[in-house]
C-alpha cells in the first residue's frame, strides 16, 4: 500500500504539469492589415475587440483540451493499477507499478489528444479573428480587400 501511496504523490504533479501544457490561443497566428488609409490607433482598437471575439468563440475547444488531458491520464492509472494487480495475482505491491506505468501512458495519450484539440482551438480561433478583422475592412491573406463603405470606417 506504501508503494501505491507513493505513485499517487508522484502522480499529482505530473496531472499538474500536463494541464500546465496545454493553453488556450493567445493570439491570432495569421497577420492582418489595416486597409490603406486607416489610421493604426483604429487597426488597434479594431484588433483588440476581434481578439476578444476570437477568445470567447474558441472558449469550450480550450477547456475541453484541459479536461482531456486530466481524464485521460487519470483513466490510464486506474487501467494500469488495475492490470498490475490482475497480472500479479492481487498482489499489492505491484498495484503501485501497475498505476505508474498506467499513469504514464494515460499522461502520454492525454498529451496527444490535447495537443489535437490545442491546435483545433488554434484554427477555430484564427478563423474567428480573420472573420471579424475582414469585416472592419481589414487585409485578409487570400482574400481580396473589402470594398470601402460605410459600414467599414
Amino acid at each position: 500500500m506504501k508503494r501505491f501511496t507513493r505513485i499517487v504523490f508522484l502522480a499529482v504533479p505530473v496531472l499538474a504539469s500536463l494541464a500546465a501544457c496545454v493553453s488556450a490561443p493567445t493570439g491570432p497566428t495569421v497577420a492582418i492589415m489595416p486597409r490603406v488609409g486607416k489610421p493604426f490607433e483604429v487597426f488597434q482598437q479594431e484588433d483588440q475587440v476581434c481578439r476578444q471575439f476570437a477568445a470567447n468563440a474558441v472558449k469550450d475547444t480550450s477547456d475541453a483540451a484541459l479536461k482531456e488531458g486530466a481524464t485521460s491520464a487519470a483513466i490510464g492509472a486506474a487501467l494500469g493499477a488495475a492490470a498490475g494487480a490482475v497480472i500479479q495475482g492481487g498482489n499489492h505491491a505491484n498495484i503501485g507499478t501497475g498505476a505508474g506505468v498506467g499513469l504514464l501512458g494515460g499522461a502520454a495519450m492525454g498529451a496527444m489528444n490535447s495537443a489535437g484539440k490545442q491546435n483545433q482551438a488554434q484554427t477555430q480561433y484564427n478563423i474567428a479573428y480573420q472573420q471579424c478583422m475582414y469585416s472592419k475592412g481589414n487585409q485578409v491573406p487570400s482574400y481580396a480587400a473589402p470594398a470601402s463603405g460605410p459600414s467599414n470606417r
